[in-house]
């Protein structure tokens, strides 16, 4: 992929984006009028994200996600998405919805840290549950019972509205032989991921997504993670990179949330608040199946078009790293009651899966695949 390929990517994820997702809606919405729809809805919502408007897979599925509402309420409930920057910041999806200045965002909670600790619980735990064991928390554990206690305190209802299914780890242009290689590198990493690498050595640096492809090129960062093979194919990440490394130890699965606030969802009818919660569903098995489905086709064209090694992370890094987690989780819960309430609850359930997943699953590929 050309660098001029990957900028009308990125032009195509923002502005361009916009307009042609914005017609495809309101096609979809002139259709559905003449299919006994109401003409003037009864409630107009508006969606804030921290994704750039139609950004593949996550700026699409919000306006899927949007669609899908208006067209389960026969036209009485109507959302206007609005990509990061359009009507708030990205990072500032949280506050404007816990406010009451629109009614719904979507974004991951590992972005809202710096408000609260246990956000970061309900994204992804490095070395945790992946997605299946994750969906099975949150739908049935203790998951969404222990979200919504959290998020009450900020006046938010939050329900799973995508995943990115497990990530690769991350992008290099040098060999990661020893746990030492990581001391003083530079890599955009959010998250408890960021944390890790800090007591490796590293330097954790959370950038936007449109900046990561210049810093890597230009030295600021050393090294990056993204998400997989199909969104880094399109970020460009194997023109400037030279290693590619797996696994992705530091988000096996990445849970993104549709936030609401509070008041104007208690205040919906009841057939409303469900159809919310069904589109969410409905968006959490479709974004995780869409990088599924992407990730291996884009795999693909990465070693066709590039010369990029694959790696895979030492057994000694992933040890090191793995014990580098428990101690930041353990000074996380040390300190905030809300993360440790909900880390051992997820500790527990995860504990409980695992060995289902031990006999089922990991058999299945390590025998038969």
């Amino acid at each position: 992929m050309s660098k001029i390929t990957r900028k009308k990517f990125l032009k195509s994820a923002g502005i361009l984006g916009t307009m042609g997702l914005a017609a495809a809606s309101c096609g979809n919405i002139q259709e559905s009028k003449h299919k006994n729809f109401q003409e003037k809805p009864d409630y107009e919502w508006k969606m804030v994200t921290t994704w750039p408007p139609n950004f593949p897979v996550l700026g699409e599925g919000c306006n899927l996600l949007a669609d899908w509402i208006y067209k389960m309420s026969a036209g009485r409930m109507k959302i206007t998405t609005f990509g990061s920057g359009e009507l708030v910041p990205g990072l500032e999806c949280f506050d404007a919805v816990s406010m009451g200045a629109v009614e719904m965002g979507h974004g991951a909670g590992y972005y809202w840290v710096g408000k609260f600790a246990a956000s970061q619980f309900f994204t992804t735990v490095p070395f945790g549950m992946n997605t299946q064991e994750f969906n099975a928390w949150m739908y049935g554990g203790n998951g969404m019972k222990l979200w919504r206690e959290v998020y009450e305190q900020y006046n938010l209802v939050p329900m799973p509205a995508g995943n990115t299914g497990f990530q690769m780890g991350g992008w290099f242009n040098k060999e990661i032989n020893s746990i030492s290689d990581l001391q003083g590198l530079k890599m955009r990493i959010p998250g408890l991921g960021g944390k890790v690498l800090a007591k490796a050595g590293g330097t954790p640096v959370v950038s936007a997504g449109s900046e990561i492809y210049t810093n890597l090129e230009r030295g600021v960062i050393d090294a990056t993670e993204w998400i997989g093979p199909y969104h880094d194919y399109l970020m460009g990440f194997h023109e400037i990179a030279k290693y590619y490394y797996t696994p992705g130890w530091h988000e096996p699965q990445a849970c993104l949330e549709l936030i609401i606030n509070k008041k104007k969802f208690d205040a919906l009818p009841e057939d409303l608040q469900e159809i919310i919660e069904t589109a969410a569903a409905r968006s959490n098995i479709w974004m995780v199946s869409q990088f599924v489905a992407k990730n291996n086709e884009y795999l693909q064209k990465i070693k066709a078009e590039s010369s990029v090694e694959f790696k895979i992370y030492p057994d000694e890094v992933l040890a090191a790293l793995k014990g580098y987690t428990a101690e930041a989780i353990e000074e996380i819960i040390a300190n905030d009651a809300d993360s440790k309430k909900v880390y051992e609850d997820q500790l527990k359930f995860r504990k409980g899966v695992s060995q289902w997943s031990q006999i089922s699953e990991k058999m299945y590929f390590d025998k038969l695949i």
